[in-house]
This record gives C-alpha cells, structure tokens and sequence, in this order.
C-alpha cells in the first residue's frame, strides 16, 4: 500500500468521512445562519469563502483561498504533513487531518509524469 498524500486508497478511507462531516456542516451552518444572538439586531451572518494559513519553510503564511491551497498542493509545497490553520480552529492541524484539505487533494490533478 502506497503512504502517499496522492494515494487512491488514502482518498477512499476518507471519502465517507468526508460525506458526513459535509452533512453535518451544512446542518451546523443553516442553524447558525438562523441563530439569533442577544445583543445583535440581526442573525449570524455566514463566514467569508474559507481562508487558510500555512507552515511553510517554517513560516506562517497566507490567508490562502481554497483555489490558492489546491495550486500549492499540486505544487507539493503543501503535502500531508503540512501544518494548517484556518478560522474557527482551536490549533493548526496536519493536512491529512482536514477533510476539506483533503477534498482539495481529492480534485486537484496528480503531477503529469511522462
């Protein structure tokens, strides 16, 4: 079995998992969007497109939008054990520990090799 960030069989462990923390996201969410917060006119208002921050030679860096992380993925500037961090989190994780960064690997394009 191959242990790469790119591997088929990695994606497909995570797939449903990926399914499901979907779900429940999108039903977190939709409550939150109706939530009605004391002191406020007005219900919470939904979160900007995600940014993220990464460790990068030992630097932080970004905000990264979703399409900036796929383009460093397919640069392997990011990789599975890359360090993440993005709005909402309590501690940066490892790439392979995020199921929307691993939906960013599952659709960006493997490296051509000829």
């Amino acid at each position: 079995m191959e242990n790469s960030f790119f591997s088929i069989d990695r994606l497909i462990e995570f797939g449903m998992g990926i399914a499901v923390a979907q779900q429940m996201v999108r039903m977190m969410n939709e409550t939150m969007q109706n939530m009605y917060v004391p002191g406020t006119m007005n219900p919470m208002q939904p979160s900007p497109n995600n940014i993220y921050y990464v460790i990068m030679d030992g630097q932080q860096s970004g905000p990264y939008t979703e399409s900036e992380l796929a383009r460093l993925i397919g640069q392997k500037k990011v990789t599975k054990d890359t360090y993440i961090w993005k709005p909402g989190m309590t501690d940066w994780q490892t790439a392979e520990r995020l199921p929307d960064v691993l939906r960013l690997v599952a659709l960006t394009p493997v490296p051509f090799n000829k």
